[in-house]
């Protein structure tokens, strides 16, 4: 995925320090006395990790839980997350954390960008599991000043502790969407600390109606135009979702020095919107467009694999022509170009030297795959998550022959059923708690 697409068929990739240190076709191979370990992928497609550019980890607790609510929208995001939220205690983060980064390598994903509250609690988990992941402290002010006020120290206090040694967990801001934290004073706030940080805003934008409704109301314009005239727009903004965007929104994101979207196929389709992403126009103007799961509830997978797929069956949908990204552009997507929505494609995103060695091995041995010059197609559109074997984060293989490394899958699993029981438990209990009241 470098700037030419290079491929090498029976190529070879040499990690020395968790960096990769070499790349090239069969002929130039090295001698592999002079490595410690040596890995013979025939029959794998090796690529770099992939990039989930939008979810929300701690929530696979409401998995399975939202069937029927669009969380594109307010009520439907209040009444099947946001109560149950209120629920919530440190603890349970951890399990939750754990088993969605284990669900995340395993389908081989080796960065995701988060977005919620608990993010110290959430930065723990992220780095016991070894997987690297830019998190956004998330503020949900709902029209409470003096909420905004805390949420936003809170998340200063965020940045200022949270750096990773190793370079595996960023700290980035995270205001929940323009028509939740919508007081001007707070979103000024949040792009005045974020830019003295030097880090980035990951928001909703665009999900649906309530955007807009709130912005024209107050300001007579689209949110990413009203955003644009306080100044949201001048440091690094990702947004996800960006389903109702207007052409003047789509120049604003293609004018700023540093935007990006996530486009977030499956959970825009699971929510019944009529609108999808632009993804084909945002590219053409320039703006960098990544994928997303979304939280699986909105999804229930994270497999990035299956997101291509839906991301390019839908794109084919909107534009009513074929292909219109085309298999290369989606891996690009879920790559390099996720890298670059981040701020980390110096870092990761491409097979090139110099890089940290996140790379993944697809075992293209099952069903679906044949000899093919097009593997990029395959993979995509006959493949799967559950073909991954192999997954390396800087040069630490943390899946081998599918399997985790640091931890047990099991042991993951038993915890978050323990934290799953105990929290729905307390929901049911605050629940009843309001009835009798």
């Amino acid at each position: 995925m470098d700037a030419e697409n290079r491929a090498f068929e029976d190529g070879w990739i040499t990690v020395r320090e968790g960096r990769i240190s070499g790349v090239g076709p069969k002929a130039t191979t090295p001698d592999p006395s002079g490595y410690d370990e040596v890995f013979d992928l025939t029959g794998h497609l090796v690529i770099p990790g992939l990039v989930n550019a939008h979810t929300h980890s701690a929530m696979v607790l409401f998995r399975g839980r939202s069937e029927g609510q669009s969380l594109l929208t307010m009520e439907g995001w209040y009444n099947s997350i946001r109560e149950p939220e209120l629920s919530l205690i440190s603890s349970d983060i951890g399990p939750a954390v754990a088993l969605s980064a284990a669900e995340m390598l395993l389908s081989g994903t080796t960065t995701f960008c988060d977005q919620y509250f608990f993010a110290e609690e959430i930065a723990t988990a992220v780095k016991q599991a070894g997987i690297r992941a830019v998190i956004a402290y998330g503020i949900v002010q709902l029209g409470d000043a003096e909420r905004g006020v805390e949420e936003l120290a809170k998340a200063t206090a965020f940045l200022e502790q949270q750096r990773s040694a190793d370079g595996r967990v960023i700290p980035w801001f995270g205001p929940h969407a323009p028509y939740v934290d919508n007081t001007e004073d707070l979103l000024k706030a949040e792009v005045e600390v974020a830019n003295t940080f030097g880090v980035g805003l990951h928001l909703h934008m665009a999900c649906g109606s309530e955007d807009n409704e709130e912005t024209l109301g107050r300001y007579g314009t689209t949110a990413s135009v009203a955003l644009e005239k306080i100044g949201f727009f001048n440091g690094r903004i990702h947004a996800a979702h960006c389903i109702d965007l207007s052409a003047e929104d789509i120049a604003v994101f293609a004018r700023a020095p540093h935007a990006s979207v996530s486009y977030n196929a499956t959970a825009g389709l699971r929510s019944g919107r009529k609108g999808i992403c632009p993804a084909v126009d945002l590219r053409a103007a320039g703006v960098t467009v990544a994928l997303g799961t979304d939280n699986v509830a909105a999804n229930n997978s994270y497999d990035m694999i299956a997101e291509m797929r839906v991301a390019g069956l839908v794109a084919s949908h909107r534009e009513g022509r074929a292909q219109p990204l085309s298999s290369q552009d989606l891996l690009r997507m879920a790559t390099i170009e996720g890298a670059k929505a981040l701020g980390l494609d110096g870092e990761i995103g491409s097979l090139e030297v110099g890089k940290a060695a996140d790379i993944t091995a697809i075992d293209l041995s099952g069903p679906g795959y044949s000899e093919t010059p097009d593997p990029e197609t395959l993979l995509i559109y006959s493949g799967s998550g559950r073909d991954v074997r192999h997954v390396w984060v800087a040069g630490e293989q943390l899946v081998r022959d599918r399997t985790l490394v640091r931890r047990d899958y099991a042991s993951i699993r038993a915890d978050y059923a323990k934290t799953y029981e105990s929290f729905w438990r307390r929901v049911a209990e605050a629940k009843a708690n309001r009835e009798v009241a």
